[in-house]
């Protein structure tokens, strides 16, 4: 390929020591731009990509030969927009005069509509004399695969067509190995003085107190010159698409500032992510790397969600009933019946140079998909959407039958079947999560500890939902549920431990450190109380809770790393389960002591939990420390506060015979009154408000607008 696609790293090493390497992103539908704190892409993990193929790999503005000096940058809190705000550099003479620095005020406005980028530079000239403004912009189109971005190599590329300038606009042109013709355009509101392959040049005169606008637009096409007209249309538009995704479902308000702020920015974050498909709203995984639909993430989203907006859940539910497998695919992972792991859509997954096109490379997708049906049918009562899906229900329970357990041991695993599929394929993926005490890594098949949590959970979702519908075989499936947890119970609990083991291995072993896979399954209600007592103790010990979360691995095992992947940091959705877990079992302080510890560390990261951060102990004023690669915004990182929150309240609400109970709730610190409002029960809309008077620990008061659907515990 064209070598002016590839990054300049010395470039890219000038913007971390300038301070420039936090990466801000917007995105809209299956486009989304990753650029540093200037509004600059320089190729390296940045980007302005759809269908997981890279648009642009370069966009940097330069005022004179330098990018201007930044003042401050932020993304707008509904998401929408990215402005920067700069000054000129010191600029050279032309004529008599030169330009000292800090006269000029470079303001870029930014964002996504359509899947088409946004931009607007405008430049204010706040010296007393006529100033001459050389503004440049340079571009490049590598046309790269999200997937060779993050480090998978290719053999060969396709052909990229020579740049077309053409007045007011840039076209470049890839042509890929699986013959798909792809374009990206740049345009701009005025013609460049100088206009080449990978820069436009211009010179403006600005009087003193005056301003120039200079409007670019970018994407697979652009149909009209950009003008202040087409920015501010489709300005409003993106706006008012995010305020209606943003209020769907009930709405919450806390008095307490940093709590309201951590629910406000989450569900923020949450209407970003989520992407309108033909079978309804899906939360997309995360951004960069996971910026498209993902089964596990998609779930669990729904499902911390579930409380306040069903219909995520259906969105959810419809979408992943339409991928099911139908066919036994050794490379895909796939077997009839079985749920999605992702997919995607770049050159690479279409010519299979990787599996993830559509992948099946989960173990616990199917199961909680199953799951998350029995859990929004009792949250709605709508059957109907059970009916719709009932078949895709029965073929996903027939998967685990036949095909979940290879070894005939009763227990759910897993086992890739090619080289190019992931190695680990529950929720902790990485090649070196699943281990034996001694730090040996374990012989397939495996078989997760919370994942048999969550066939338990689905096989009784299905005797429910069979027994509605008439199903003979509800029975059985009761049945089976009940084997799994005498199972779970038998061959992973550890009695001196007071714990449950990671996994068996594929030769009946058990791979004992512990980790918080265990809380999941207090989150499904499979242990006996005595049990989930036990694990309570220890999950609420130094071991796991860092005063900013629940570690992933207990720092007394082998592998403990605070600073791996799954070894040790912290994930929010994880903590934010186990805490469910928590409560499900009656302990509504613990899950309030987790909820104040990960609201700390979202205080420290600007009110946006990133998928994960390092798991080190809270030490006095210092912060969380980050992890360098997290993605940022991530669907079940933002979704966490709800599902935390739902535990602190004990709430449950019940669709079937339209009731809410909330057994003795608990609201967060620092918050004394939470106001929902427009919560959906069956066919009810109701309004809720929790109030407290004094202290944190004070006596609630509880309001209901229709008091005939609220139990009190």
């Amino acid at each position: 390929m064209d070598d002016s696609a590839f990054v300049d790293h010395t470039e890219v090493d000038r913007r971390e020591a300038d301070g420039l390497g936090q990466l801000l992103s917007l995105k809209d539908g299956d486009a989304f731009i990753v650029a540093d704190a200037n509004g600059d892409i320089l190729g390296a993990t940045d980007g302005f990509f759809d269908d997981d193929t890279r648009l642009l790999s370069r966009f940097r503005l330069l005022v004179g030969a330098r990018p201007p000096s930044g003042l401050g940058s932020s993304v707008s809190r509904d998401n929408v927009a990215f402005t920067f705000h700069g000054a000129n550099r010191p600029l050279p003479a032309m004529g008599q005069k030169a330009t000292p620095p800090g006269v000029m005020h470079v303001e870029r406005r930014r964002f996504l509509w359509e899947r088409r980028l946004y931009e607007r530079i405008r430049v204010t000239n706040h010296s007393l004399d006529d100033e001459l403004l050389p503004l440049a912009i340079e571009f490049a189109a590598d046309f790269r695969d999200m997937f060779e971005i993050r480090g998978i190599a290719r053999a060969a590329h396709g052909k990229l067509v020579s740049p077309i300038v053409d007045g007011r606009q840039i076209i470049f042109g890839y042509r890929g190995l699986d013959d798909i013709e792809r374009a990206s355009v740049i345009a701009f509101s005025e013609p460049p003085g100088r206009f080449g392959a990978h820069r436009a040049e211009f010179l403006f005169s600005l009087s003193p107190r005056s301003r120039f606008e200079l409007y670019v637009e970018a994407g697979s096409g652009v149909d009209e010159p950009p003008s202040r007209y087409r920015f501010r249309m489709a300005a409003a538009a993106a706006i008012r698409e995010a305020r209606k995704r943003r209020r769907r479902g009930a709405r919450i308000r806390a008095r307490g500032v940093r709590f309201d702020a951590w629910l406000e920015q989450s569900r923020a974050d949450l209407a970003l992510l989520t992407t309108d498909l033909e079978t309804g709203p899906y939360p997309y995984a995360g951004i960069p790397w996971f910026s498209t639909p993902f089964g596990r993430d998609g779930v669990i989203t729904a499902w911390q969600m579930l409380w306040l907006d069903p219909g995520l859940a259906r969105g959810v539910l419809r979408y992943l009933a339409a991928h099911q497998a139908h066919e036994v695919s050794a490379f895909r992972d796939a077997a009839p019946g079985k749920i999605m792991h992702e997919t995607r859509r770049g050159e690479m997954s279409n010519l299979c140079e990787v599996p993830f096109g559509l992948y099946y490379g989960s173990v616990d997708s199917t199961p909680l998909f199953v799951a998350l049906a029995g859990a929004y049918a009792h949250r709605t009562g709508d059957l109907d959407l059970i009916r719709e899906i009932w078949p895709a229900l029965t073929a996903a329970v027939d998967w685990i039958e036949r095909y979940g357990d290879s070894n005939g041991d009763g227990l759910l695993d897993y086992a890739r079947g090619e080289q190019s599929g992931l190695s680990n394929q529950g929720w902790k993926d990485s090649e070196d999560s699943i281990f034996h005490a001694d730090g040996r890594f374990p012989d397939g098949p495996i078989a997760l500890v919370e994942v048999q949590g969550y066939a338990f959970a689905a096989f009784r979702a299905m005797a429910e939902l069979g027994e509605r519908l008439d199903d003979a075989r509800a029975p059985a499936w009761a049945a089976r549920a009940e084997a799994i947890r005498e199972a779970v119970e038998a061959r992973f609990w550890m009695e001196e431990e007071g714990f449950y083991g990671i996994a068996v291995d594929g030769e009946g072993r058990l791979c004992r450190p512990p980790a918080s896979n265990a809380g999941h399954l207090l989150f499904v209600g499979l242990p006996s109380p005595e049990r989930a007592e036990r694990v309570r103790h220890r999950l609420l010990s130094a071991d796991f809770l860092t005063g900013w979360g629940l570690r992933t691995l207990a720092s007394s095992a082998v592998r403990f790393n605070p600073m791996s992947y799954h070894n040790g940091s912290v994930w929010p959705h994880d903590t934010a389960i186990c805490a469910a877990g928590l409560s499900r079992y009656g302990h509504r302080e613990a899950a309030a002591k987790v909820l104040d510890s990960l609201g700390r560390a979202a205080t420290k990261f600007n009110m946006r939990l990133p998928e994960l951060f390092c798991g080190f102990a809270r030490a006095p004023n210092e912060p969380p420390v980050a992890y360098p690669v997290a993605c940022m915004p991530q669907a079940w990182a933002a979704g966490s506060v709800f599902m935390l929150l739902e535990a602190c309240l004990g709430l449950s609400i019940d669709g079937w015979n339209e009731r809410i109970r909330l057994d003795k709730p608990i609201l967060p610190d620092g918050v004394d009154r939470l106001t929902l409002t427009g919560l959906a029960v069956g066919r009810r809309t109701v309004d809720l408000t929790l109030s407290r008077a004094g202290d944190d620990r004070g006596p609630l008061t509880v309001h209901c607008s229709d008091p005939d659907v609220l139990d009190l515990g």
